[in-house]
């Protein structure tokens, strides 16, 4: 029967709490006070930071007119929500990375802090200590639902925010590693990184990195405290932020945060406080005011660290971001920086062996334009603008004996200093050939020798040594070309009208047939010599695949391109090939590119003077007369007797040792060269004679003579030749017309 009475008592206790709720409600600004008063002894964060101590006031207010609704309007009221201060509050926590377990003891403080207060207000109205008793059981038992309620919410509105800040946070790092290292190119990849970043994350990035990291001269103090500024980004236009520009070098003071995070590699969360701005921040005071007026707030220093070195640093700067940064912000920091390191220092250490593999390519083809009688030539060598660096192409050219030349472009398979190194090897080799005249395909032969030799010695790491190579050899006395090919891609011929034309469109660009052998590397199989005559004025346009061939487009569209080109031609050689490469390379090449154009010269018959000789002793002394009377013509009459003793001593040789058809020839070139040619393969050799010898001291004799002197074998027999000086007032007479 004491149900009547319990129902009538608890409709007693709802009346007296809400008339204890009317009774407090004009007190809740008074209430939020107290209890924040409670609260600021155990919680200073709160009034740490400004837009969360703005928001404090008004979530106690709201918590505790919540709290007094819901006194009020008992019995049978739900448990309303968290008010939205609560939620915003819980979201601030969030992004300043504050742990929710705070939140939620200050709500449990908080909430019996008021409870208190309610408790003690409850006298003013009744004597009834039991109603009291019963009351404050309602209390609580009504409050501890409300906190329950309202933790929930709150809670999931900070994980939900947490969640939030995870999936930007994410996004950001992906958005770096997909961007940032995008190039080989250290300010690029630097840019990269300040363009990311400044995309939700910070307000003004800058990268500085050591001189001496960019130089690969190594890094320590005190070079160290100076930096270059590579790059720099702003949410602001102009960066108003530093008053240094990129490329610009400076130097932190030496106590400061910035060297201190360089020299123990560790990085740095920097809260500035009030508007002291520090030396570091701000050098000069006129930029402290500047950035007081943005309303800087916070700085993190991150060290570029990149295989156990310290490159550089990088700050990240909030100003117009109202969250200030938090340890998580710094780890995501330096997960980016580290990524950005890496590209970095990958970048540098690129561009440090490209400018070396570079600079060995450079210096291992001809300095200059190389000026030869025979021939006159213009080249052009550009390095591949892709990663794959410098690669092996190369060309040359070699004077050989009888007022010939050699012509070479080649191309070594990969890229870097291997392959540099590689291209001076065979280039060194070319000429240690064409300087025993050796027929083009022997010449490949012996080349392709060389690189299987090379591939035996190099170690597995090093990969596969591969070349090709287009050798060909111009004589101006019969305007005959000879040239094989390894793998190479053939020359372009291009023929002048006849002397007295006036059109230039006479000109005839072609592609001669040229018989294309393997690749150098691959051994046994045969290279062939093609042979043809070219007109005086011709041109000759060799170069590696890298000019013709390209991403975008075909071989063959690359050759109807340069034929093109070629068709109208001007006369200066270098034009001719600044056109080329503009016609077929407009911006940077994906592949090395060499390129050789040669215009050929004719030798005036006049300067030829050749002999048939029996194979007779008696015919020496009608050789030297031969000889004699040549000299006499072209007015270098100095050189006679040297020149009768050359000729007696291999006219001499040929006919003793020699086989038939043995012939003399003298050329008037640059220099006086003398030939003696017969039907055998057997070469003499330079020998010291001894005492008692009959014979053996012609060569010797030769050689003293002479200032060059060798052999050279052709399908016929060989040659041996010796080469004189011309007197200095004679030598302007010797010219290729």
């Amino acid at each position: 029967m004491a149900f009547p009475y319990i129902r009538t008592m608890g409709t007693e206790v709802d009346a007296f709490l809400g008339r204890l709720a009317r009774h407090l409600r004009p007190q809740v600004q008074k209430l939020a006070g107290l209890l924040l008063q409670r609260l600021n002894g155990e919680f200073p964060e709160l009034w740490e930071n400004e837009d969360i101590e703005a928001l404090t006031l008004e979530e106690t207010a709201q918590h505790v007119t919540a709290l007094l609704d819901l006194l009020e309007t008992r019995p049978g009221a739900s448990v309303p929500p968290a008010p939205p201060a609560a939620l915003d509050i819980a979201r601030l926590y969030a992004r300043r990375g504050l742990p929710v377990s705070r939140l939620l003891r200050a709500y449990r403080l908080g909430h019996l802090s008021l409870l208190e207060h309610l408790q003690a207000e409850a006298p003013r109205l009744t004597t009834d200590w039991h109603m009291i008793n019963q009351a404050t059981m309602r209390l609580v038992a009504i409050g501890f639902d409300y906190v329950d309620r309202s933790s929930e919410e709150v809670v999931a509105a900070y994980q939900e925010e947490r969640d939030r800040l995870l999936q930007r946070r994410l996004a950001l790092t992906d958005r770096a590693s997909k961007r940032i290292g995008s190039t080989l190119d250290i300010s690029r990849t630097a840019e990269e990184l300040t363009e990311v970043c400044t995309e939700g994350f910070a307000d003004f990035v800058t990268v500085d990195l050591f001189d001496s990291a960019l130089e690969e001269t190594g890094t320590g103090p005190p070079e160290a405290l100076v930096q270059r500024r590579v790059a720099q980004r702003s949410v602001l236009d102009d960066c108003p932020e530093s008053p240094l520009h990129v490329g610009g070098t400076h130097n932190y003071p030496d106590d400061s945060e910035p060297v201190r995070a360089l020299t123990t590699g560790r990085s740095v969360l920097h809260h500035i406080a009030g508007t002291e701005m520090p030396r570091w921040v701000a050098p000069s005071e006129s930029h402290g005011r500047v950035l007081r007026d943005l309303g800087l707030h916070s700085v993190l220093l991150v060290p570029l660290h990149a295989r156990g070195e310290i490159l550089g640093l990088v700050q990240f700067v909030r100003h117009r971001t109202s969250a200030p940064f938090d340890d998580d912000d710094l780890l995501l920091a330096q997960e980016i920086v580290s990524r950005a390191a890496v590209s970095i220092d990958n970048a540098r250490r690129y561009t440090h062996e490209r400018s070396t593999a570079l600079t060995l390519q450079r210096t291992l083809l001809p300095r200059n334009t190389v000026k030869h009688s025979a021939v006159e030539t213009a080249s052009r060598y550009l390095p591949a603008g892709s990663r794959a660096g410098v690669g092996g192409d190369w060309y040359d050219v070699i004077p050989l004996s009888g007022a010939r030349v050699a012509l070479v472009v080649g191309d070594v398979v990969g890229h870097g200093l291997h392959a540099a190194a590689t291209m001076g090897r065979l280039r060194t080799a070319v000429r240690a050939f064409a300087d025993i005249d050796l027929m083009p395909d022997e010449l490949l032969t012996h080349l392709d020798d060389v690189v299987i030799r090379m591939q035996r010695e190099e170690s597995l790491n090093a990969g596969e040594t591969s070349a090709t190579c287009l050798y060909a050899i111009y004589d101006p006395v019969s305007r005959r070309c000879s040239l094989a090919s390894a793998g190479h891609v053939p020359p372009t011929v291009v023929t002048s009208p006849a002397r007295g034309g006036t059109a230039r469109a006479a000109r005839v660009v072609e592609s001669p047939e040229v018989p294309i052998g393997p690749p150098l590397g691959l051994g046994g199989l045969p290279f062939e010599t093609a042979e043809f005559e070219l007109p005086e004025d011709s041109l000759l346009v060799l170069h590696t695949d890298g000019l013709i061939a390209g991403r975008t487009r075909d071989v063959d569209q690359g050759l109807a391109t340069l034929h093109d080109v070629l068709t109208s031609a001007p006369d200066s050689l270098e034009e001719i090939c600044d056109r080329l490469l503009a016609a077929l390379l407009p911006g940077r090449p994906a592949d090395d590119v060499a390129l050789l154009v040669a215009r050929t010269r004719a030798l005036d018959p006049d300067h030829v003077a050749t002999m048939d000789l029996p194979p007779d002793p008696a015919a020496v002394s009608g050789a030297r007369r031969f000889a004699s009377d040549a000299l006499t013509t072209w007015g270098v009459e100095e050189l006679s007797f040297t020149t009768e003793l050359v000729v007696s001593e291999l006219v001499t040789n040929a006919i003793r040792y020699g086989k038939s058809p043995i012939q003399l020839r003298l050329i008037l070139q640059s220099t006086l060269t003398c030939e003696v040619s017969d039907a055998s393969s057997t070469a003499p050799h330079l020998r010291r004679a001894r005492i008692y010898d009959e014979g053996g001291r012609g060569l010797l004799l030769v050689a003293q003579c002479a200032e060059r002197w060798g052999t050279r074998h052709g399908r016929e027999g060989k040659v041996i030749w010796a080469e004189q000086a011309l007197p200095a007032d004679s030598a302007s007479t010797a010219e290729v017309t």
